[in-house]
């Protein structure tokens, strides 16, 4: 054994023991099986696109850029190198038993090196270090760089981090403590079941690199996730509506419409009893409804966005009609969904109908200029691309969307999964977040295309008369419903920053309030969690910023779920009898969740 610092020790791998030559042999077996199979699966692709993201343009021009500046380059060489001798100098110190402070350390949240082993041992320690050192170096040799256009670097930033994210050594057999020391004790089993993971995922994902997040069979909607109780009262060919049975005696008297986006499905809302934000609403006197949208495939060809407002919000608000008598509501719509929901107002607005009494945006863009990292996404290449898979499927498949969404994130949603499932070879915890991350739903393609056109290229929604639906040209500015505007203010897909703007696009009466953490558990944050976060501002100052607003706005403790729902009480009108959805003019259809959102995102062709 080798002994190292703190009476930790490195194991030495078991030379004679059968068991593990025979592990071995097996591993061999399984790697040659795996390397079959990817070459079938790359066969059957046909010809591959060897840049789809259109990158390679981006990284030539950087090169260019670099080169123009060889001072800089001899700086960043110079300063890495430097951090190099003082790593060395510290790994001197501590072999001497001498104490040395970290030259780096990692971002705080950046769980790659939480265990003990990268600190308390040396060696890895050191791998840690200089790993640390050379990614920061990278990274921002290429955020120094001058001379590019302002969407060509950040794209250039996001690849490069993605690089240095894969390069981590803890993503390593023979570079991560965790994985060698779980080598020794399971004598290599646990190689074996981390290749079969990975067979059993490339067949799941027919050659494409997809970790499983969460173990088979764990989670079932219907059964221990979207069990919040209440029917489907009504459906066409894109939605299902739902309509929740109370829990109250008295509800008020306007009912409260739910647009969740259709990039996921609805059941964000209704996860766990526990979490689940329909239920809280419902508890809170609401006559909650909530669009469940159709997982698309080639039958849903002729969406169009104008399709997702006339045959969903309209829809619903119609039916709601139908079934309870009233034709006034309030709404919510979270994020895509939201910006749906903006663009119903303004159509509302122009045909001079006021049936959406109050309205609230969770995580909601109205204003693309700054949409963050997707942006990185939209660019002509890439749109082109999209369209191309689109036209050649009849729909964009889900999984290309959860792909993109997991880069966003590759530290937390890919690379962490690779080593659990992979080199640990263990199954993926039990989450049912990412039961419901997984659970992706396809893209009819003119919607699809239409949304990324004209809102991220284009910023079409945020310009007076930049859309037209429904016949009528659509201004933002003519929506004078009071809003509510929720943000996040670690959101990576919705910054605050741009949600803010909606504030501003629309003319009502307008509430801002920010939440801790990202875009989903920013929302999804009941107050009995006692998590987290929010800011709310009482000034009546007009704040042209989100920047402006934060400088003055009061931080409050846990959800600010009780704080909306002052706002919106207020808005909802007189309490009356509970309305029992088996009882409306509307015969229910079937029991909640309803059966358009137990539908697998159906899989394309497999194209290159």
């Amino acid at each position: 054994m080798t002994k190292t610092t703190e009476d930790f020790q490195l194991p030495t791998f078991p030379e004679n023991s059968q068991e593990f030559t025979d592990n071995m042999a097996k591993l061999s077996e399984k790697s040659m099986e795996l390397v079959n199979e990817f070459y079938e699966q790359q066969k059957s692709m046909g010809k591959p696109d060897l840049d789809p993201l259109n990158i390679g343009n981006a990284f030539l021009e950087l090169t260019q850029k670099l080169l123009t500046e060889p001072d800089k380059l001899v700086q960043a060489q110079t300063e890495l190198w430097q951090g190099y001798m003082n790593l060395w100098q510290n790994a001197a110190m501590a072999a001497t038993g001498q104490k040395a402070d970290p030259v780096i350390e990692p971002d705080k949240g950046d769980k790659r090196f939480k265990s003990e082993e990268w600190r308390k041992n040396q060696i890895f320690d050191y791998i840690k270090q200089s790993y640390l050192l050379t990614a920061k170096s990278i990274n921002d040799m290429v955020a120094d760089v001058e001379g590019m256009d302002e969407f060509t670097h950040k794209k250039v930033d996001f690849y490069t981090k993605q690089f240095t994210d894969a390069l981590s050594p803890s993503n390593f057999f023979w570079s991560n403590p965790e994985v060698l020391k779980r080598t020794y004790e399971t004598k290599g089993e646990n190689l074996i079941a981390g290749m079969e993971n990975l067979l059993e995922d490339m067949r799941n994902g027919r050659g494409q690199f997809n970790p499983r997040m969460v173990p088979e069979g764990v989670f079932k909607v219907g059964e221990n996730v979207a069990v919040t109780d209440g029917k489907v009262v009504f459906q066409n060919d894109l939605m299902q509506l739902i309509q929740y049975t109370p829990t109250t005696k008295e509800v008020y008297k306007r009912p409260l419409l739910i647009t969740p986006p259709w990039i996921n499905k609805f059941y964000i809302l209704d996860l766990k009893q526990e979490n689940s934000f329909i239920k809280w609403c419902v508890d809170q006197g609401y006559t909650v409804f909530v669009i469940s949208w159709v997982n698309p495939d080639e039958r849903h060809i002729h969406k169009t966005f104008e399709s997702y407002m006339s045959e969903g919000i309209l829809a619903a608000l119609d039916a709601i009609e139908t079934t309870l008598g009233e034709k006034e509501v309030t709404a919510i719509g979270y994020c895509i969904g939201g910006t749906l929901m903006s663009a119903t107002l303004a159509y509302l607005a122009a045909i001079d109908e006021d049936r959406i009494k109050a309205c609230t945006f969770f995580a909601t863009q109205t204003d693309f200029e700054d949409a963050g990292d997707l942006l990185l996404f939209t660019d002509e290449e890439q749109v082109q691309m999209i369209e191309r898979k689109m036209k050649e499927a009849g729909y964009l498949e889900g999984k290309n969307m959860a792909t993109t969404f997991n880069m966003l994130r590759s530290n937390d949603l890919i690379w962490s999964f690779v080593v659990n499932n992979y080199l640990m070879g263990k199954d993926p915890f039990p989450f049912d977040l990412l039961f419901w991350n997984c659970d992706t739903t396809n893209m009819p393609p003119q919607m699809h295309s239409f949304y990324l056109r004209n809102m991220y290229q284009k910023n079409l929604l945020s310009k007076p008369g930049g859309l037209t639906l429904g016949g009528q040209s659509i201004d933002l500015s003519k929506v004078k419903t009071p809003i509510f505007v929720q943000a996040s203010k670690e959101d990576h897909i919705a910054p605050y920053t741009s949600v803010y703007k909606a504030t501003q696009l629309m003319s009502g009466p307008a509430e801002f309030c920010l939440a801790g953490s990202g875009h989903i558990a920013g929302v999804i944050n009941h107050p009995d969690a006692k998590k987290y976060q929010y800011w709310t501002n009482s000034s009546r100052k007009k704040y042209e910023t989100a920047e402006d607003w934060f400088a003055d706005a009061t931080e409050h403790p846990g959800s600010w779920w009780p704080h909306w729902d002052k706002w919106l009480s207020k808005k909802s009108g007189k309490k009356v009898p509970a309305r029992d959805p088996s009882k409306g003019k509307l015969k229910p259809l079937e029991d909640a969740p309803g059966s358009y959102v137990k539908v697998k995102a159906k899989p394309g062709k497999a194209a290159g």
